[in-house]
Parts: C-alpha cells; structure tokens; sequence
C-alpha cells in the first residue's frame, strides 16, 4: 500500500502529493555528504560534545544544558557496573568462555537483561510518570491490595539504604532536579514502610527513574538508559574473561555445583529396542 502526504507548496496554493517512504527518521542525515545529527554536523560535534552530551543530544534531540550533562553523568556512571554476580554478567563470560569473540559476549549479556535484572528502571518510570500527582499511600495501598509489586523498591543486599541512590537522589537536590517526581519516589519508600512495616529501600533503578523523569524522559526509554550504562562493564568482563581465563573454563563440577533432581537410571522398555 502506498501512504501520501500533501505538502505545500511554496510557489501555489495547491497541495503536492507526496509519497511516504517506508523508513522515517529525525535522528540523522547525510546533507551534501556530510554526516548530521539532529540537525548538528557531526564533524563538529567530535572533540566539542563529551558522550553524555552526545547521548543526550539523540535521545532528546536538543543539547544539554550543564546542569542535565553533570546529572545524567552521574546516572550513567551509577549503572556501569555492579560486580560479576548478576546473570547479564554470568551470561556474557560464559558465552566468551565458549570460544565467541567479545562482541558476541557482551551481545549474551544485553540479552539477559529483562525484568529481573535491568527492567525495573522501565517499570519503576512508568510507575512514578503515571502516579506521581496521586497519593502516595493510597498508590502503595492499591498496589498491594492487587498484589502488585512496586518496582524501584527493595534489594537483596541493600537493607537500610542503596547508597548508589542516596547519592543520586544527594546530586539531584545540589544540581536542581529534585522535584514531584523525587518527592514522590520518597515519599513511596516511606509509605511502603509506614504501611507494610519492612523497609524496602529505593533501589538504584527507582532513583534513577525519579531523575531522569524530571529531565522529561519517556518511561519507554527506561530499558535504554540502563543498557547504555552497563554495556562498559559488559565489556570489561568479557575482555577480562578472553585474556586471563582459558576456554570453556566456565563448565560446571556437576558433583559439587549440580543437585540432579531427575529420575535414577532405568531400562529401555523391550518393545522401544530396534537392534
């Protein structure tokens, strides 16, 4: 099926039929060769932009302003890494231990991400994007009344506090971004506490979604913003494992790391023996 457009057309007063195209785009062009982004000739861009800046210039389309940069800085480094434990991290060095090559490690690990393990900023922007004018305790009341978890809350080591939020939420209050969002992403973890009687600490994932909801970022953008932050501490892992591990070094002792829970060995029936 072909989709048209009219435009107007500068010369009459009469509409041009014009054809869409299939694919559309208003990230980047080429203009008389030369490469732009959002409008920005890339060239020019290199050596003035710092990546954050960059990042933030194609997911917004607009420049930062130094207050977004340094805010956004801190969001990214907050997520680079978190140790080797998380199954993003097992995934990309078992994968490079099968003999693949780094990009094919670190692609294992992205693809591990999901809502477990990196899911939750989405979930926990979606959350405060959507009921942050409500009241706090009568959201938390719901949510538990219909058995509903709250992302961005609670973390298995972190007990009375995640200090990688404590700080996020520190920096957006120096730098200016501390508003109804990071109010209400508080005032969550104090009526989760108030109303369950177990703390459940804002997570990394539920401070970052406080902040970069008041820098006016989309919810669906949630997962993005975590697998830019992580995809470097994906690669230092999987380079680790090339260079200091051997091959297939991460096979498993079944005798000491494997519970069988199946059924002990038995015959093939008779009528299954075909020689």
């Amino acid at each position: 099926m072909i989709y048209t457009i009219f435009k107007s057309n500068d010369n009459t007063n009469s509409g041009e039929k014009m054809e869409k195209k299939k694919w559309r785009t208003a990230i980047s062009w080429h203009f008389d060769g030369e490469a732009y982004v959002r409008g920005y000739n890339l060239a020019e861009l290199i050596g003035n932009l710092s990546f954050t800046e960059a990042i933030f210039l194609v997911l917004k389309g607009e420049l930062p302003t130094e207050k977004e940069r340094k805010m956004l800085d801190a969001v990214f480094v907050s997520m680079v890494e978190h140790s080797i434990a998380p199954p993003s991290v097992i995934a990309a060095r078992a994968v490079a231990s099968g003999g693949n090559s780094l990009h094919v490690g670190v692609g294992a690990g992205i693809l591990a991400f999901g809502e477990a393990h990196g899911g939750a900023l989405e979930g926990a922007m979606k959350f405060i994007q959507e009921n942050y004018q409500k009241d706090p305790e009568e959201v938390v009341k719901k949510y538990f009344e219909e058995g509903r978890r709250i992302p961005g809350y609670g973390h298995r080591y972190y007990k009375e506090y995640d200090p990688r939020s404590k700080r996020i939420m520190e920096l957006a209050e120096e730098i200016g971004f501390f508003g109804d969002y990071c109010r209400f992403a508080v005032a969550v973890e104090e009526a989760i506490y108030k109303i369950k009687g177990k703390k459940l600490v804002m997570n990394v994932d539920g401070a970052v979604a406080a902040v970069v909801s008041e820098m006016g970022f989309d919810w669906k953008l949630g997962k993005g913003f975590f697998i830019i932050g992580r995809i470097p501490g994906l690669v230092a892992h999987v380079y680790e494992e090339l260079t200091i591990e051997k091959p297939f070094s991460k096979r498993l002792d079944e005798e000491k790391e494997v519970e069988y829970l199946g059924i002990q060995p038995r015959k093939l029936p008779e009528r299954y023996k075909r020689r």
